[in-house]
């Protein structure tokens, strides 16, 4: 800005009218939010109209606080929904045209003496400041997600798209739990946002939480189908241990195709340190002297909200699949009953989730439920016309 202003006070006026004043304001809507970048861009506004005021007689350069503000608050506005790295270019186009009208609009309020050359000169600066906001904050993005290891909600949906290659490896190769783990993510992220978490980041982490199950799919009863099930013939020992696996597979893949951080943690924590509760009990039929300890994943405990929420979900979708016909007090029942087994547990000791923000999560999850499992009517079989009418 200070360069411009420079240049711009150094008898080219136009010049200053080249400053990416939408820059600042669509980095922060998508690396923030759109509220931040509003005031970023009321702030930026007042400082320009001071940095480019020698052009003029007052103190500051009103003509100029517009131009900014309008130019910021359009690039923010378009990207509140349009979260695609294409929108970026878009959302440039949108800016110049609204910096164009602005400034001449003010220019021909202002009873400025200008020539249709300068007016042309005007517009033209305008136009490739908003292109220029575009093709900066493109390059600049990621740049700064890479550098600073800032996950943008840009960044989220690219990562939820069904074409990425994990994510298709999943639906290919595990059927069963790619759709596990949609249901997972619906129940997460309607969670989250009843106690203000990120959803967002809650259902694409749900997406990849059990990519680790990729590497021994049949290992697991939601992909077995009519398979037999392999774990009848191996110990409880050697059974628990293929389970536990895919927490540590699915953070070693997620790290080696180079995730965000963010995402590798809930492969990593969505399981805590809980008990393989089924091969530890078999464990002990067989012998009676079984170390807890070796039964339990590796963890760590969740670290955040929307982890845990997300190891909430997962075991109460898994555990109401096992169900037929679950009633409402049913549901009610195992979900308040898993999250009281993850509280004496000690599960959520690392995350900063309360008890209020817990009940939330309850009643929000079972209303999900209930809208899924609700009661059907059962259609009479039509009779079969035995005779024409008459």
């Amino acid at each position: 800005m200070k360069i411009i202003a420079w240049i711009g006070n150094n008898d080219y006026a136009q010049l200053s009218f080249l400053y990416p004043g939408a820059l600042s304001s669509m980095l922060i809507t998508i690396l923030i939010n759109e509220r931040t970048a509003a005031i970023v861009a009321i702030l930026l506004a007042a400082c320009g109209s001071i940095m480019f005021h020698n052009g003029t007689s007052e103190t500051i350069h009103v003509e100029m606080a517009i131009y900014l503000l309008f130019s910021g608050l359009t690039g923010s506005l378009f990207l509140l929904k349009h979260r695609r790295r294409l929108n970026i270019l878009q959302a440039g186009v949108y800016v110049s045209i609204v910096n164009v009208l602005v400034i001449l609009f003010l220019k021909l309020i202002g009873n400025g003496s200008y020539s249709g050359k300068e007016y042309l000169f005007f517009a033209l600066f305008a136009f490739i400041s908003g292109i220029t906001s575009a093709v900066l904050t493109l390059g600049l993005l990621p740049m700064i997600e890479n550098g600073f290891g800032v996950l943008s909600t840009m960044k989220l949906i690219e990562l939820s798209n069904p074409n990425h290659p994990l994510l298709k490896k999943i639906l290919m190769e595990t059927p069963g739990t790619y759709h596990h783990s949609i249901m997972v993510a619906n129940l997460s992220e309607a969670a989250c946002e009843a106690i203000g978490a990120n959803g967002l980041l809650a259902r694409v982490g749900c997406y990849y939480h059990d990519i680790g199950k990729t590497k021994r799919p049949k290992f697991f009863i939601e992909n077995q189908m009519d398979h037999e099930n392999p774990h009848q013939h191996l110990s409880p020992e050697v059974s628990k241990q293929m389970i536990i696996d895919h927490v540590v597979d699915g953070a070693a893949m997620l790290r080696k195709e180079k995730l965000p951080k963010e995402i590798v943690d809930f492969a990593e924590q969505h399981h805590g340190t809980t008990l393989v509760k089924y091969f530890y009990y078999k464990a002990i039929e067989k012998n009676h002297e079984v170390n807890e300890e070796d039964f339990r994943y590796p963890g760590p405990k969740p670290q955040t909200k929307e982890i845990a929420i997300v190891s909430i979900a997962d075991s109460v979708e898994a555990a109401v699949r096992s169900m037929k016909q679950p009633t409402v007090e049913q549901i009610k029942s195992l979900v308040h009953n898993i999250i009281q087994d993850r509280l004496r547990d000690g599960q959520f000791s690392e995350c900063d989730i309360t008890l209020k923000e817990l009940e939330i999560v309850k009643q929000t999850i079972c209303d999900a439920l209930n809208g899924i499992f609700h009661s059907r009517i059962e259609y009479p079989e039509m009779k079969k016309q035995t005779e024409e009418a008459t």
